[in-house]
């Protein structure tokens, strides 16, 4: 069996999975945002399996950073990584809010944040190979305006999303060329349209699925063989947005990352 990070597991999509993980026998290291919350989690899911919990604010890169540190130390044995944490569109009408870091908090929290966290985790998921990464994503998808990537101009709650989880399927794509021969797999999926969750409820969207709709795709790309650069809409292959595959269109988004990320 596996250990498995997977960040935002407190609620929604992310507690469901930690919770299908843990019964299969994976050992799952739980990230939340709360402290009590977290320590609630792993209490509930130690009664099924085994699990520890992680603590930190994804909306600090140096936060992010460090939890990566944490979990490399602590779990080296690591071999798969669920990016799932994320924010959504925001209630209906609400201004734009940024990060520690001064970037928007959708790019910061929805893009930056696990690129920094993967990029913390690699050396460890390569030395474990096969290793996987799973980008939970959306068929929500905007491209990213290089002019004004922070929406300082005309901000929306809901194309700030759309922008970053397009940024999010474009740099899985990048990244699974530069991992092509690694045993690192990388994959970005859209789990399920509007599911009960915090985030579709806060923005005033009436559910249409559930979270058990949306696990089998994660589900799935953490623990099978289902190869790598791929985006998923469930568990079936799909294609993500035309400009997500456009070489040019993911050069300058790398080259937006790296000077965003300070590396």
């Amino acid at each position: 069996m596996s250990t498995v990070l997977v960040t935002g597991a407190t609620s929604g999509l992310g507690r469901y999975v930690a919770f299908e993980l843990v019964r299969s026998g994976h050992l799952v290291l739980a990230h939340g945002r709360d402290p009590a919350r977290t320590e609630q989690l792993v209490t509930e899911l130690r009664a099924e399996g085994e699990a520890e919990g992680f603590v930190a604010d994804l909306a600090s890169l140096a936060l992010v950073r460090e939890l990566g540190e944490r979990v490399a130390r602590a779990h080296p044995e690591l071999s798969v990584l669920i990016n799932n944490a994320g924010i959504g569109a925001g209630p209906p009408g609400a201004g734009r809010a940024v990060s520690a870091d001064g970037h928007e908090l959708r790019l910061a929290v929805n893009y930056l944040a696990p690129v920094a966290l993967t990029r913390a985790l690699l050396p460890v998921l390569r030395a474990n190979a096969p290793a996987r990464i799973v980008n939970v994503g959306s068929a929500g998808q905007e491209p990213v305006d290089f002019d004004d990537p922070g929406l300082s101009r005309d901000y929306g709650g809901f194309a700030a999303y759309c922008r970053s989880k397009f940024a999010l399927a474009a740099h899985t794509f990048t990244l699974a060329e530069e991992l092509a021969g690694t045993g690192v797999a990388v994959n970005v999926l859209h789990p399920a349209t509007f599911m009960n969750t915090g985030m579709v409820r806060e923005a005033g969207v009436q559910p249409w699925n559930t979270v058990a709709d949306g696990a089998p795709g994660v589900l799935a790309l953490a623990t099978e063989d289902l190869g790598t650069g791929h985006y998923f809409d469930g568990t079936t292959p799909a294609r993500a947005h035309d400009q997500t595959y456009d070489e040019k269109t993911r050069e300058r988004l790398t080259e937006l990352t790296e000077r965003l990320l300070g590396d």
